[in-house]
């Protein structure tokens, strides 16, 4: 599936959630696949901002890298995976008891054959990993909402 999506309501502003995932540096704190985030040249997350992450599914380990693709304060944050195309996005959406944060891949120009192979020959399979992949945003928002309702 080249589209995954989930949302969670925070009991917190979107000024306090936007603090938190707006900070590309912290999704290790998290994500369980994700272990640690760098960005290029030092430079502070934003419009064009390129990174690093350091990842891990089981006993796999490999390294991706990004760029901000948009950067809306107390809005949406995304970005676009160089290796695989797939651009992921939190989207915040104010409520009457804080935010609606929601998490998003989605795959625009399709998901690289270098990635389908990858994902079929080594984490299990793409069935197996989707549904990892999905068990990890619930487990990011989760942790996103513990942190900002603390």
């Amino acid at each position: 599936m080249d589209q995954l999506e989930d949302s969670i309501g925070i009991d917190a502003p979107p000024a306090a959630v936007w603090a938190l995932v707006s900070d590309v540096r912290r999704m290790a704190e998290w994500s369980p696949q994700v272990t640690s985030t760098r960005i290029k040249d030092g430079a502070e997350p934003g419009e064009g901002v390129a990174f690093s992450n350091r990842n891990q599914h089981g006993e796999l380990e490999w390294i991706t890298h990004a760029r901000i693709l948009r950067f809306e304060p107390e809005q949406e944050i995304a970005f676009r995976v160089e290796e695989n195309w797939t651009v992921w996005s939190f989207h915040l959406a104010a409520s009457d008891t804080g935010t609606v944060l929601t998490q998003r891949r989605a795959a625009p120009d399709g998901i690289s054959q270098l990635s389908r192979d990858f994902t079929e020959a080594l984490p299990g399979g793409t069935e197996s990993f989707t549904a990892a992949m999905r068990d990890g945003m619930r487990q990011t928002l989760t942790g996103i909402k513990a942190t900002a309702e603390a």
